[in-house]
């Protein structure tokens, strides 16, 4: 049911970001088959994998523009173990972007895409089961690092292209009041508004170097009160009715990190209708083999 939705992002990504290649890939998992069975019936998995490959194919005939653009698809067909199997195609193929579906009602789906977000060197688009990609209310996460840098980059990049005259980016800032503050005699009422100003203050130096002319922007500052940045982020999604959150992740270093970042993972895990897209830098897999053993 997922897969509509998931070609249809892939058409969309396709018209906006100008890409030549698009892989759309599917995975059978392991079958272990008794040698007797294997002996009796040698063709039974590359009969299973070209009826697969079949039916995607025509989902995608079904589902795909390719009037966008001059794209060359591929349809892959694999069996094995997800995360392996995807991981092996991103780093091989040299991806830029993995548009993953989210079905709603499976734990086990959010497990795959959370182990997918903090082993692979590119960024993320995760679609939710029923939701469209469009660029409509885009919310932007912002904690003024280099990070949400790249996500507003991204973010604006994307409105502009969409040349959807009533998109609308809004930026959020949490914002919290630090432990001790009753030692300043401030009130926690006059300390947050200390702390309010201060994002603000972030703000304007945070967007000098950065092109947002053409698209309509609102800020939006949170206070946490209860030491959930997360659920105050989701909390406003679904406030401003947001189409699409992005939020910036933590790039690979050559130790090979395996960590998206504590915010960006727990939004993967606590988000289960807004599309969210998780941007990092495209880069080397340092370490691949070293990751491809820890799943």
């Amino acid at each position: 049911e997922v897969d509509k939705n998931l070609i249809k992002a892939a058409s969309d990504v396709c018209k906006l970001s100008g890409s030549k290649v698009v892989y759309f890939v599917n995975v059978l998992r392991e079958m272990n088959l008794p040698e007797q069975v294997k002996k009796e019936f040698p063709d039974l998995l590359d009969r299973a994998l070209k009826e697969r490959q079949k039916e995607l194919q025509a989902s995608i005939d079904e589902h795909f523009d390719y009037g966008n653009a001059e794209i060359i698809v591929n349809v892959i067909v694999d069996e094995g173990q997800v995360t392996k199997t995807l991981l092996k195609y991103a780093g091989n193929e040299k991806i830029d972007l993995i548009v993953l579906g989210r079905k709603n009602e499976s734990k086990s789906g959010g497990v795959v895409i959370s182990r997918i977000a903090r082993r692979i060197a590119c960024s993320l688009l995760i679609i939710p089961k029923g939701s469209d990609f469009k660029i409509g209310n885009v919310l932007v996460p912002t904690d003024f690092s280099d990070y949400s840098k790249q996500a507003l980059e991204k973010a604006t990049t994307l409105i502009k292209k969409s040349k959807n005259e009533s998109a609308k980016m809004f930026i959020q800032n949490v914002y919290q009041v630090p432990v001790g503050y009753h030692y300043t005699g401030k009130s926690f009422k006059e300390f947050s508004e200390i702390m309010k100003q201060h994002a603000k203050s972030d703000f304007e130096k945070f967007t000098k170097s950065l092109d947002l002319k053409g698209v309509k922007t609102e800020q939006t500052y949170t206070l946490d009160k209860d030491d959930d940045i997360i659920k105050d982020i989701y909390k406003t999604a679904k406030k401003i009715e947001a189409d699409l959150i992005v939020i910036g992740a933590k790039g690979r270093t050559a130790a090979a990190s395996l960590f998206i970042g504590s915010k960006a993972e727990k939004l993967i895990q606590v988000d289960t209708d807004v599309p969210l897209l998780v941007v990092r830098p495209k880069g080397k897999i340092a370490g691949f083999m070293e990751m491809i053993r820890e799943i």
